[in-house]
């Protein structure tokens, strides 16, 4: 299993853990914790019922913007490895829409690595999300961050750390 995907298929949070403790495990002794997130299609936004999302992608330039985040997440914390799979297409409320796992040494590194591919994710990532509700639909604004853009990954790195 890749550590970067986009994919039409449901998310595994098992799949992707299992491929980063093994990637973990080929780099030296492993790791002491392995910290996930999960996000999911809430039931409604700012007051409204969702009914359903539906995700889309420049999926080759998602995967490689996953793999930027990963060099940087190595960048701060070498002894990690990182993989985020983002889901596209209609999902349902409570369905997955990305799962992220970080592999560290420590409980602490895992936590932090998996917190700041999230961040960068909705900071930097091509994945857009269109919401429809009982009452209409919306585009949620996606990522507007430059990739390059040195303070917002400085942002990133500080709400993972706080």
């Amino acid at each position: 299993m890749r550590l970067v995907a986009i994919t039409a298929d449901p998310l595994s949070v098992d799949a992707l853990v299992g491929a980063v403790e093994r990637v973990a495990r080929a780099r030296g002794d492993g790791c002491g914790a392995v910290a996930t997130f999960v996000g999911v299609v809430r039931a409604s936004h700012h007051g409204r019922r969702v009914t359903c999302l539906v995700y889309e992608a420049f999926d080759a330039l998602a995967e490689r913007v996953f793999e930027r985040i990963q060099t940087e997440a190595g960048d701060t914390w070498p002894e990690a490895t990182v993989g985020i799979h983002h889901r596209v297409g209609r999902l349902d409320v409570g369905e997955a829409s990305v799962v992220i796992a970080a592999a560290a040494p420590h409980r602490a590194q895992a936590f932090q690595v998996c917190r700041y591919a999230i961040e960068r994710v909705k900071q930097i990532a091509p994945v857009w999300k269109h919401e429809f509700f009982d009452d209409g639909e919306a585009w949620v604004e996606g990522a507007v961050a430059d990739p390059d853009d040195e303070g917002a990954r400085a942002t990133a790195r500080a709400r993972a750390c706080a």
